[in-house]
């Protein structure tokens, strides 16, 4: 922690960090964001979440159904009917929301139908992240394929973006829709395709234990076990959830540096077993490659990292009965710099630390969580505060948030063409 200092921006890179008076008397000229109290952190990453369809149906999908219904039986009618405006739409209003609450960076979990919509979108609000699209060859829904297709829209996306991952504010990833929704042929490809392109691939594995009971199944083998046989599992793999493993899969996900991103807020919602089951507290014990996301609107309802830390970082003191598991501190690394390890973005973003691209998030200590402020911020960040209390936010070194609102899009007529769509939408469905 730096106490009275400031951070100079040179176009989108951090060029000097030092005590604030000698960076006034030395940038005379440059303006200042932040106030003397402002505390300042990395840009937040969000390395799990839905952008498109779900935003719809916001807190309108009932609590008390099973996440099976809340997925085939409201989610995806819905991305039967989406244009390629809804989608951009939604992302954009998902985007300022995350925004807003200080993400800068945002691993869009890949059911989009529409994925220069959506990085038009990022573009648009001044974020940064990756795209995907559906990804998915087995049952039936919005954009289910043959392997051969589905694979060929991947790598097409992949070109579209030039390929290999880089520093640009949006690129692709190789997204499938995971679960037992993806033939061996088809999650096998696809991470070899990832591999090529030296990229990443994502997908959903076992947040409840019906994917494990289909694999069991199928194959005669747990999920992980599975992949790991395939050859699927490495570095450049994301698992989104990988709550219902064992020992033996945690092992797996380790020795191959795989990564997983845990969300928190998901399996409280949906009733999924993290509590009882979840193994995210190995893999912070063993040092492992993990990070945070929030998911969807059926799920995680708020695109807030200081939330989904807090919470990450109080289920896992609780549930190994161990206070010095995770700290504050830790649940800041956790959305900062072992989220940006975990997308293999750590080079570039994740820390305040000159060469690296300008992604920071000011805070405001002018509301009562911050009343009075305490000599480590990091404890009241987590524990007392949450995302409202970002007031600025700069992205690439350019500042896209200031006073909580975005300084890129109309917010109003946004809201409001939005809530339009969803009330079209609740009413299609008869729920209006």
């Amino acid at each position: 922690m730096l106490k009275n200092s400031a951070v100079a921006i040179t176009d989108s890179v951090i060029s000097e960090i030092g005590d604030f008076e000698e960076m006034r008397r030395k940038f005379p000229d440059i303006s200042v964001i932040g106030t003397p109290t402002s505390v300042v952190t990395p840009g937040y990453i969000n390395a799990h979440q839905h952008l498109t369809g779900d935003r719809y149906l916001r807190s309108a999908i009932p609590d008390t159904i099973s996440s099976n219904d809340a997925i085939f039986k409201w989610i995806v009618p819905l991305h039967e009917l989406l244009t390629a405006t809804d989608d951009r739409l939604s992302a954009t209003a998902g985007l300022v929301e995350a925004l807003s609450n200080g993400v800068t960076f945002t691993v869009e979990a890949g059911t989009v139908a529409h994925p220069h919509e959506v990085a038009s979108a990022f573009v648009d609000v001044g974020a940064r992240g990756t795209v995907g699209r559906w990804g998915w060859d087995i049952g039936q829904g919005p954009q289910v394929a043959p392997t051969s297709v589905v694979l060929e829209r991947q790598k097409q996306l992949l070109e579209d973006f030039g390929g290999k991952a880089s520093d640009n504010l949006v690129t692709a990833w190789v997204t499938l829709v995971g679960h037992d929704l993806m033939s061996d042929e088809l999650v096998t490809k696809a991470s070899q395709l990832a591999r090529d392109y030296q990229t990443h691939l994502t997908f959903h594995i076992a947040p409840h234990e019906d994917d494990v009971k289909s694999y069991l199944s199928r194959t005669g083998k747990r999920p992980i076990t599975h992949f790991h046989d395939l050859g699927v599992l490495g570095d450049h793999v994301l698992l989104a959830h990988a709550v219902h493993i064992d020992e033996i899969e945690t092992n797996l996900i380790i020795e191959a540096g795989t990564a997983v991103v845990s969300c928190p807020w998901a399996y409280l919602r949906l009733a999924q077993g993290i509590t009882g089951y979840g193994r995210h507290a190995d893999l912070i014990r063993r040092n492992a490659r993990i990070a945070l996301g929030c998911d969807s609107e059926n799920a995680g309802d708020a695109i807030d990292m200081i939330r989904t830390a807090a919470l990450f970082a109080g289920l896992t003191r609780d549930g190994e009965r161990d206070f010095a598991i995770t700290s504050a501190h830790d649940a800041l690394d956790l959305m900062t710099i072992r989220g940006a390890q975990a997308i293999g973005m750590d080079h570039l973003i994740g820390s305040i630390e000159v060469g690296k691209l300008a992604d920071i998030v000011i805070h405001s200590t002018d509301g009562p969580q911050w009343t009075p402020i305490s000599p480590d911020p990091v404890l009241q960040l987590i524990w007392a505060s949450d995302g409202r209390s970002v007031s600025d936010v700069v992205v690439n070194g350019k500042h896209v948030v200031s006073n909580g609102s975005s300084l890129m899009v109309d917010e109003p007529a946004l809201r409001a063409e939005l809530t339009a769509r969803a009330q079209f939408f609740l009413a299609t469905f008869g729920k209006a």
